[in-house]
């Protein structure tokens, strides 16, 4: 952090840096020196920020243990496991969901590693968007962004309505359990979700400060539920009065694999793995949070790997305690409920204790449906902030009472509004918003890893949280995990002649086909005018004399001893080249 104190004016009252001075991987040239017109001086995360061409827009009101708190209500073990229990349970039966899981979460961890390590380098709202632009080859930095962007996007506006959908199922087979005659419509469904879609819409426009509470209390409220039905599952289960053991013997928990596809039994348990990876995708929130959370480069990739590794714990305990007391895996996933968790739990546990769980699992949903919508809003604001969408203009502006991106966040209300006319469509269309959220939030998470690690070698610049020497073996596990994960993903459920239109997996043609529109619209049109992240502060470029000189005589004075190294840059501007004296990894890719 030397020669950082250089005052420019008296206006702007800014410490003006290079960006070799700090820890990061930026879209600026390594020399290059953010201009501080604020009138204040920055604080180190908002140096880091500006390094990274950016100037701040947020209030930093989060902390790593409120950021943690986002992240892990967005991961929301007990309703994310309940809403999707029938892909654990319905592929493999219980070894899916004991050594399954362990197997899941090992490819998964190593996801949330390495994106901890690219969030502590580059810690922005653009998160794994911005990585994949700045550690791209030259020349396909655009393209690299656009797809990693795109595919983030699709898995983010995907999780709020699918979570919602899930609590207003939950919901509704309470008064199926209340009453047997009465059967949930796909009318009434839709009309809950929306309800439920709408609130989290107005909760999400809060303030940060607000929200950041609002989120703590969820959070607190989904670990002690968690613990909660964790002791109470096994404490009232009631399988003996059925005269059966108090527990399935762990031969069969751990041995016996359900054939619930037509494809081989190993391959149904890799299929069983949607229910982990969708249930563990929330921990890339904190990354998104960056830009509100003080201390950003160390305290979010913290909060990355503290959300997954306590999520893939607790998440096991929880699989293993349904594992050994489920009654009949028929019967749970064909029960007339039309949700899976309310059906094992009226099996295995007396009625009052089963709707007390569900209660718990409800109001859980519900703050994590609001924490994904939070996610989701800072996501459509990142790449709005780079004219991604059409009306960019509209959804990157900040509300100037509140400080967050409201118009974003009711975008993304509508977006899955719409995503949830699926509904009609029965079981398994509205299933595929599940499958969606998986495979896309993968593809997104893993491409600027697989950069990375096959592409960019040491011209990576760590930031203060890395892994050291295990960066690109840990980088290797997460993708091929994904490599072979993504197809997986896509496959159905049957094969042959039972394979129709409402048996179909139809993941490939609802996330594929928005991912070849704008696959298109690149071709087309956006590569001509989309080249990734866009700077947004004033800066001294490097070696640019004119520029430097422009600067210096709008704020006031000639910025002396800024470009101490400008004789060497101009010959030394070639792609695969640094400027002597520069780090690798200082310099941007060209083309980007």
């Amino acid at each position: 952090m030397a020669d950082r104190n250089i005052s420019t004016s008296s206006a702007s009252k800014g410490h003006e840096f290079s960006v070799s001075q700090e820890p990061v991987t930026s879209v600026l040239k390594g020399g290059d020196i953010p201009v501080n017109d604020s009138g204040r001086e920055w604080d180190a995360d908002e140096e880091i920020l500006a390094a990274l061409g950016y100037k701040p827009e947020f209030k930093r009101e989060f902390t790593l243990w409120t950021t943690f708190c986002v992240s892990f209500a967005v991961l929301g073990l007990l309703p994310s496991f309940a809403t999707t229990l029938w892909y654990g349970m319905g592929y493999a039966g219980t070894a899916g969901m004991s050594w399954g899981w362990l197997v899941a979460m090992i490819g998964i961890q190593a996801v949330a590693s390495s994106m901890a390590e690219l969030c502590s380098s580059m810690p922005t709202s653009g998160g794994l968007y911005y990585a994949a632009a700045v550690l791209a080859p030259p020349g396909w930095g655009p393209l690299a962004a656009w797809i990693t962007g795109w595919s983030n996007w699709i898995g983010q506006v995907t999780g709020a309505p699918s979570v919602n959908y899930g609590t207003a199922a939950m919901i509704l087979a309470c008064g199926s359990i209340q009453n047997p005659n009465y059967v949930p419509t796909a009318y009434q469904t839709f009309l809950l979700t929306i309800f439920i879609q709408c609130i989290h819409g107005v909760m999400a426009s809060f303030p940060t400060r607000w929200i950041a509470r609002v989120n703590s209390a969820g959070s607190t409220f989904n670990i002690i539920a968690l613990f909660v039905v964790i002791i109470l599952i096994p404490a009232a289960c009631d399988r003996t009065s059925r005269g059966m053991s108090r527990f399935n013997p762990s031969s069969e928990v751990w041995g016996d694999i359900y054939k619930g596809t037509d494809y081989p039994k190993g391959v149904g348990v890799l299929m069983s793995f949607i229910g982990v990876i969708w249930t563990m995708s929330g921990y890339d929130s904190p990354f998104h949070l960056a830009e509100e959370c003080s201390n950003a480069n160390i305290a979010s990739p913290r909060a990355i790997v503290l959300t997954s590794a306590v999520g893939g714990t607790f998440g096991w305990a929880l699989q293993l305690v349904v594992a050994y007391t489920v009654v009949d895996i028929s019967r749970v996933l064909n029960s007339d409920l039309g949700q899976p968790f309310a059906a094992y739990l009226i099996d295995c546990v007396p009625k009052q204790v089963a709707l007390a769980i569900l209660s718990l699992t409800i109001i859980a949903g519900f703050a994590m449906g609001q924490a994904c919508q939070i996610a989701a809003s800072r996501v459509t604001f990142a790449y709005a902030r780079d004219d991604c969408f059409p009306f960019s203009r509209y959804w990157k502006h900040v509300n100037t009472y509140t400080r967050t991106p409201v118009n974003a966040v009711w975008f993304n209300t509508i977006i899955g509004c719409i995503l949830l006319l699926l509904i009609f469509g029965g079981g398994i269309a509205i299933g595929a918003i599940f499958s969606i959220g998986a495979c896309a939030a993968f593809v997104a998470f893993t491409l600027p890893i697989f950069i990375r690690v096959f592409f960019v070698g040491n011209r990576f610049r760590p930031g203060p949280w890395n892994l050291g020497k295990f960066s690109t073996p840990v980088g290797m596990v997460a993708c091929a995990f994904v490599i072979m994960m993504v197809p997986i993903l896509c496959l159905p459920s049957v094969t042959g002649s039972d394979l129709d239109a409402t048996t179909m997996n139809w993941t490939a043609l609802v996330y594929g086909g928005p991912m070849l529109g704008a696959l298109i619209w690149w071709v087309v049109d956006a590569r001509k005018w989309f080249k990734g992240p866009k700077v947004n502060l004033e800066h001294l470029m490097h070696g640019r004399d004119d520029q430097a000189a422009h600067i210096a005589g709008k704020y006031g004075e000639i910025l002396e001893g800024k470009f101490d190294d400008r004789s060497s840059s101009s010959e030394h501007n070639v792609p695969g080249e640094m400027p002597p004296g520069k780090q690798v990894g200082d310099m941007k890719p060209d083309g980007l």
